[in-house]
């Protein structure tokens, strides 16, 4: 039965290989959006964008509650 059902599913197999790509392609997407070093990076930059005057303190605060959900649920994933 193994041949007979590799060669059946041999015409899905470059979708499969798809597939898996996308796979890789969205674990690195995810573990670079809720990588504690880039968020707290992003942290510092909306804090010396407010010291400078350059956002709004509503703005400001806004994005680090984004940044700091972020964090969060990045912990939260890991476990």
């Amino acid at each position: 039965m193994g041949l007979i059902s590799a060669l059946v599913t041999l015409p899905v197999a470059p979708l499969r290989g798809v597939v898996a790509v996308a796979e890789q392609v969205r674990q690195q997407a995810e573990a670079t959006y809720y990588d504690p070093t880039l968020i707290r990076a992003e942290l510092d930059e909306v804090s010396r964008l407010r010291d400078a005057g350059d956002i709004e303190e509503d703005e400001a605060t806004a994005r680090e509650d984004e940044l700091i959900d972020r964090l969060m649920a990045g912990r939260e994933n890991r476990r």
